[in-house]
């Protein structure tokens, strides 16, 4: 793998790629499905506010008595969007790729293994003996955006790459950032971000900027 690239020694870049919506599907959207409750179908895409959101799911789950163990049962039959994995296998063949997402620990592992164990930084859940997610934990204020400039900090530039609010923070803060597979209304509130709908616009994007 290239690490010194676009042709300018000591240009150094690490890809940061979102995971659900970019990867895999919205975990939530098909915990709403397999569940039978359509309000969990709201993401970051519709609430700019994850903290607000995640209490409100947490509410709904309480509510319905459901826990860690239902979810996890959904996300077992999840896989990876069409095309994802070979996507990563590329890139991560002339970039290094972190993905960083708000969602948690308990969730992504079985996802990871189906795209092949990427580097991954997210957060994680309070669960009781009980199997009931009583609280979550956010790693650091705004952890995409912090992750992006703290690896500029120790000499790299990144380039980024989401499809909701939580990411306009890490897209805006990297040398290079791309929406993907967004919505209508994102793409027209940031019109100076490239919006790409499929892999292999994305991949020719990311590598004009290496090379």
């Amino acid at each position: 793998m290239r690490i010194h690239q676009r042709g300018n020694e000591g240009i150094m870049y690490i890809t940061c790629l979102d995971l659900e919506g970019v990867l895999v599907p919205e975990i939530w959207i098909a915990f709403a499905e397999e569940s039978g409750i359509p309000e969990l179908k709201r993401t970051t895409r519709d609430e700019p506010d994850y903290d607000k959101l995640m209490n409100w799911r947490l509410g709904i789950l309480k509510e319905h008595g459901l826990g860690l163990k239902e979810i996890q049962e959904t996300i077992a039959k999840i896989d990876p969007i069409p095309g994802a994995k070979e996507f990563l296998d590329e890139l991560r063949s002339i970039s290094q790729v972190i993905i960083l997402s708000d969602t948690f620990t308990q969730f992504a592992a079985p996802l990871m293994e189906k795209l092949g164990m990427p580097t991954i930084f997210c957060n994680s859940l309070d669960v009781a003996e009980s199997g009931e997610i009583t609280g979550f934990k956010i790693r650091i204020e705004n952890p995409k955006y912090a992750a992006v400039k703290a690896l500029q900090s120790i000499g790299y530039d990144t380039i980024a790459s989401g499809d909701s609010y939580n990411d306009l923070g890490m897209i805006k803060a990297s040398k290079a950032g791309f929406l993907f597979k967004s919505t209508e209304q994102i793409k027209s509130d940031n019109p100076d971000i490239p919006a790409y709908e499929t892999y292999d616009e994305l991949l020719c994007a990311i590598r004009n900027v290496i090379e």
